[in-house]
């Protein structure tokens, strides 16, 4: 995996000289930051050597390359999924990608389906931690320590401090932010009442089918990580109708502009941060 990287790496260098020190990854509906970035390339998944491709709707699958402020961004616009069929290896590929290119902050967005009675569709939530229901890792196998360590420490997967950070600017902002715990599973069926009730009893907040996976392969690498989730549809048990892909689209696509003001500010102020400029 560590040559393929390299191969991919010196790859995508012969495309771009930007340097990122922020990664993003955008869930379905959710790529409509990709408009608040001062783009410099955009290349697809289909055409980087080695890189994984995405096939669910809502997702370009396309790798992109920009600034917002004085921040280096790329930005995964279209994540991929276990229930794709793809190893959890593959799920950790672009994360060790990101890494390999300058990247030092990773934030990661998904939809997913609110469980905590609190929320309601179209609230934003920070991710304070999660729980990993895949029943897979994407660290398991042979371990590469020129990657990371064969037991990584999983005491803070979500940055306090980036969670402060957004906190601190969605308050700026008066944008709502929730706080929860997000519960991965592989999918792609909805979860059934009783998996709901079970999730709700083990501490979870929120479900979906991503996250778990790049998060944990972050924090291995040695990444900062933020967690943000739009809540798109209330679970089931909690929800009045059926669970719809094209419901949590659209649902996602109306939370689009706050998500987009939120998280494109604290990746300018990350921006600010390394500059010593206060935020």
């Amino acid at each position: 995996m560590y040559e393929q990287l390299g191969e991919t790496r010196e790859w995508i260098q012969a495309q771009t000289d930007l340097v990122p020190s922020v990664g993003v990854v955008l869930g379905s509906g959710l790529g409509g930051l990709v408009g608040h970035l001062q783009v410099e390339r955009e290349i697809s998944y289909q055409d980087i050597p080695h890189f994984p491709v995405s096939t669910v709707a809502g997702h370009a699958g396309k790798l992109v390359f920009g600034s917002l402020g004085s921040t280096r961004i790329v930005a995964m616009q279209g994540r991929l999924h276990y229930y794709e069929g793809h190893p959890m290896r593959s799920l950790a590929y672009p994360i060790a990608l990101m890494k390999m290119l300058g990247v030092k902050t990773l934030v990661v967005s998904n939809a997913a389906g609110g469980m905590n009675p609190d929320f309601e569709p179209g609230d934003l939530m920070v991710i304070t931690d999660h729980i990993n229901l895949f029943g897979d890792n994407p660290l398991i196998g042979l371990n590469d320590e020129r990657l990371g360590p064969r037991f990584p420490d999983m005491t803070e997967v979500y940055s306090r401090g980036l969670i402060d950070l957004a906190e601190d600017r969605a308050r700026a902002l008066g944008v709502s932010l929730k706080r929860g715990v997000y519960v991965g599973l592989s999918g792609p069926a909805y979860e059934t009442a009783a998996e709901i009730r079970y999730m709700q009893s083990i501490g979870g907040d929120a479900v979906g089918m991503s996250t778990v996976p790049e998060a944990m392969t972050a924090r291995y690498l040695g990444l900062d990580v933020l967690g943000i989730s739009c809540i798109t549809n209330m679970s089931t048990g909690l929800a009045t109708e059926k669970h719809s892909h094209q419901e949590v689209l659209k649902t996602a696509q109306a939370a689009a502009k706050r998500f987009c003001k939120l998280v494109a500010d604290v990746v300018r102020a990350l921006g600010d941060e390394q500059d010593g400029t206060s935020f």
